[in-house]
Parts: C-alpha cells; sequence; structure tokens
C-alpha cells in the first residue's frame, strides 16, 4: 500500500530533486521529437513531441501549486496582493526571453519559411503555411506582446517558434489564483473535478460552434493536463494525504480525449507519464523497493547535467526550431537519398543539440537571469514588511 504520511523534509524544501531532470527531459524530448519529424525518421513515443510538451504541462501546474502553498503563510490566497505578486513572477520568467526570441523569429521569417519548404518537399508533406513564418502584421505583434495570441485560432500558430504553449501557460497562470480557492473552498478532488468538467463543457461548446484550434492553445484543451501536476503537488502539504486516490484521479483526467491526437498508445504513454510523474516527486509515499528505486533515479535527476540541462528547458524549448530547421534543410539539400532517414537524423541531431545548448546557456545568462532578478526587484517595495514589536 501507499504510505500515508509524508516526511517533513519535503515540505521544508523549496526544491524537489528531480524536477530539473524531468524538466531536461522534456525539453530534449521536444528537441528530438521534432528533430525526428523533420528529417523523416519515425520513432515511436519519441517522435512526438507533443508528449514531451504535456510533460512540461505536468510540471508547470506541480510547480505552481508547489511554491503557492510554501508561500501561503506570508502571501494568503485570497489576497489580491498575492495574485499580483504571483503573476508579476511568473512575467518576468516567461517574458524577457520569449520577446527577444519572438522578433529574431519575426526578422529570420523568410529563410525559415524557405528551409521549411524544403523539408516538407523533401518529405512529401503538406507544405506549413506561409503566414506562420510570415506574419509581421501590428495585429499579430501585439497579440504575442500581450500573450492573447493562444486565445485565437488564427493566431495561435503564427510564428516560426513553438510558442503556442506558452499563450496556453499565460492563460493557466491567469486562472491559477481562482483555481487555488476554488480548491480551498471546495477541496482537491471536488475543485478538480469541477474545473475539468467546465474544460469539458468548454471544448464541447467550441465544437458545436465549429471552432477549430491548430494547436490545443486554449487553456480549456489542455486544462486536464494541469490539474495533473497540481493534483499530485496538492498531496506534499498534507496532514493524511490520500496519495492512491489523488493518483486514480489524475490518470482519469489525462485520459479526457481534449488537446491533440488521442490514440490508444497516446493514452497509454499519458498514464505512464502520470505514474512516472508520481514515482519521482513522490517517492516518499511509495513503500520497500518501489520507494528506494524512485528515490535513486530522482535523486540522479537532480544533479549533474540535469540540473544544468533543467535550468537551460525553457531556452532549449524555444530556441530549437530557429536552429532545428536551417540545418535540416541544409543536410537534405546537401545530401538528399543518399542518406537514410536514422543517419539523417543523427547528423542533424549532432549539430543542432550542441549548437543549441550553447545558445541556450548564452540566453539564460544574459536573459533569463537577468529578467528574473528585475522581478524580484519590481517586488521588492511590495514585500511585506515585518510589524513593529509591541512596546
Amino acid at each position: 500500500m501507499l504510505q500515508r504520511s509524508m516526511d517533513n523534509s519535503i515540505i521544508k524544501s523549496s526544491r524537489i530533486e528531480c524536477l530539473d531532470g524531468l524538466r531536461a527531459t522534456a525539453a530534449l524530448w521536444v528537441l528530438v521529437g521534432h528533430c525526428l519529424i523533420l528529417t523523416g525518421w519515425h520513432v515511436p513515443v519519441l517522435g512526438d513531441p507533443a508528449l514531451g510538451v504535456d510533460l512540461f504541462i505536468m510540471l508547470s501546474g506541480f510547480l505552481m501549486v508547489f511554491h503557492y502553498q510554501l508561500r501561503q503563510d506570508r502571501e494568503p490566497w485570497q489576497s489580491p496582493a498575492t495574485w499580483l505578486k504571483f503573476w508579476t513572477r511568473r512575467y518576468f520568467r516567461i517574458a524577457p526571453l520569449f520577446y527577444l526570441l519572438f522578433f529574431v523569429a519575426l526578422a529570420l521569417g523568410p529563410q525559415l519559411y524557405e528551409s521549411r519548404v524544403v523539408i516538407d518537399d523533401f518529405l512529401q508533406r503538406a507544405p506549413q503555411a506561409p503566414e506562420r513564418f510570415l506574419d509581421d502584421s501590428l495585429k499579430n505583434i501585439f497579440a504575442h506582446l500581450t500573450f492573447l495570441f493562444g486565445l485565437s485560432p488564427n493566431l495561435a500558430y503564427r510564428t516560426p517558434l513553438p510558442d503556442w504553449s506558452l499563450g496556453l501557460e499565460m492563460q493557466f497562470y491567469a486562472a491559477f489564483p481562482a483555481l487555488m480557492l476554488l480548491v480551498r473552498g471546495f477541496g482537491w478532488v471536488w475543485g478538480a473535478l469541477s474545473v475539468a468538467a467546465l474544460g469539458s463543457l468548454a471544448v464541447m461548446a467550441l465544437s458545436l460552434a465549429s471552432v477549430d484550434f491548430p494547436m490545443p492553445s486554449l487553456l480549456a484543451l489542455k486544462i486536464q493536463v494541469f490539474l495533473c501536476g497540481m493534483l499530485l503537488a496538492g498531496l506534499v502539504h498534507q496532514k493524511r494525504p490520500r496519495p492512491l486516490l489523488y493518483l486514480v484521479l489524475a490518470m482519469a483526467l489525462a485520459a479526457i480525449p481534449f488537446g491533440d491526437g488521442y490514440g490508444l498508445s497516446k493514452l497509454l504513454i499519458r498514464e505512464a507519464l502520470v505514474m512516472g510523474f508520481f514515482a519521482l516527486v513522490l517517492y516518499r509515499m511509495l513503500p520497500g523497493a518501489p520507494g528506494a528505486v524512485a528515490r535513486k533515479i530522482a535523486v540522479a535527476f537532480g544533479g549533474g547535467v540535469f540540473r544544468m540541462l533543467g535550468e537551460l528547458s525553457y531556452s532549449i524549448y524555444l530556441i530549437h526550431l530557429l536552429v532545428l530547421q536551417p540545418v535540416a534543410a541544409f543536410v537534405i539539400a546537401r545530401y538528399g537519398y543518399d542518406l537514410d532517414a536514422p543517419l539523417r537524423f543523427a547528423i542533424v541531431l549532432g549539430v543542432v543539440l550542441p549548437v543549441v545548448c550553447a545558445l541556450s546557456w548564452i540566453t539564460y545568462t544574459l536573459v533569463e537571469m537577468p529578467g528574473q532578478t528585475l522581478g524580484r526587484a519590481v517586488l521588492r517595495p511590495f514585500a511585506r514588511k515585518p510589524a513593529p514589536e509591541p512596546g
């Protein structure tokens, strides 16, 4: 049976070992998946970058709840000041790098489009819409600078970046305080079921209205995946947790067939993602040998190269297509059918991965870290001052 208590170390800590490794895994999964797609080599599971994005989404749901609960004594959930601090932190975490790469993508749009034409022609695939690479209209720029693009089917997939998920992420951040208040009022189980039901109704309404998003950039299409991570984080600070109930509920949520393709294989992989996430993040709840094995993996995921790649994961995710598409197009144009798909993939990945990691380290150092520092500086005047001592 699953254990019913947590030791205090995870409650007092602001860091869970395996999260860096899971972030790194998600980023590399997306990069490798896109590399497989653009070089024409079909490999099950790895060749589906949408599953890597789902892992990112689950991580986001977990982390937002985990840190929200750590701060709840000094930042009460019901306070508008808490909401403002939360939104400010998340904005300065996401926006600086995105703004830089958004304008880089606009500048490189024509070259990236030509690269994609070469790739799609060679692989005999339906061509990408030119607007995805070439739309430098004020409407598109405004929608992306305000992160509203994910709300529009026409603008959600309108840059060479994989940024549709950022619009989705920002919608989650906007709704997050309300979600936490709902949980506070109804509890985790009923709160999660209520949110999932509302999301399902919204998706059915979109279907009846024949509104189709090219990517699942609307929160209702992926709220069930966010909820999986949120539920598992909700276990951490409970005095009498019910891990089996929460795990079963998270697996049921992961089976909701909204978002993108949901065949049997994807369903099974998403269920495996939930179980693996639970085992690594909450291994203290597992008994005996399973808990010991999960602990070893979780600890390994928290150090060395995993920790470094976890820090770089956001940069890797945003940058990789800007490098991958031109490199894949060059290899295809230069060698064509002289290379088998596996060799073509290996050459492209061998070039792209170190370049992307190097660029990610540069942007993390020069853009992401200063952006987060600026966010803390903006929040500093609003920090709660200690109450004066009596007498």
